[in-house]
């Protein structure tokens, strides 16, 4: 009988950060593993969890073998992505201080337009918070 042994701990926890717009748009992408490699697999996977979240109305979704929380605010969705056996509660430390860190630069509440004047400031807190995953 095959033992399956327990997935070894890694630092790379986050396959995904994302945000799109109340429409499903994407206004950032950040995959950071091959689980979907291409834009049409990318693209697939954003329309099928931003449906999801649109049903669900929870904070975390398991999708496609893979852990998802994500909240709104505003007019904006963002989700963090995280393998089958990642745990919940560093998901949704990333996606907390994504919200609140995207909030101090922004000086207010999150939203897409105030988000999209500065892109280059959103670029650069998700460089912070996920090194390469």
């Amino acid at each position: 009988p095959s033992v399956s042994s327990p997935q070894e701990p890694s630092l790379y926890t986050v396959k995904a950060l994302l945000i799109l717009d109340s429409h499903g748009q994407r206004l950032l992408a950040k995959y950071y593993d091959s689980t979907f490699p291409t834009a049409k697999e990318q693209a697939a996977f954003e329309r099928s969890i931003f449906r999801q979240s649109q049903r669900a109305g929870g904070e975390i979704a398991c999708l496609e073998g893979l852990t998802i929380v994500y909240r709104s605010s505003v007019d904006l969705f963002f989700y963090v992505v995280g393998g089958s056996q990642e745990n919940e509660l560093m998901l949704l430390a990333v996606l907390t201080c994504l919200l609140d860190a995207l909030g101090h630069l922004l000086r207010k509440e999150v939203e897409k337009r105030w988000l999209l004047d500065n892109m280059e400031g959103m670029f650069l807190v998700v460089d912070e918070i996920v090194d390469r995953g």
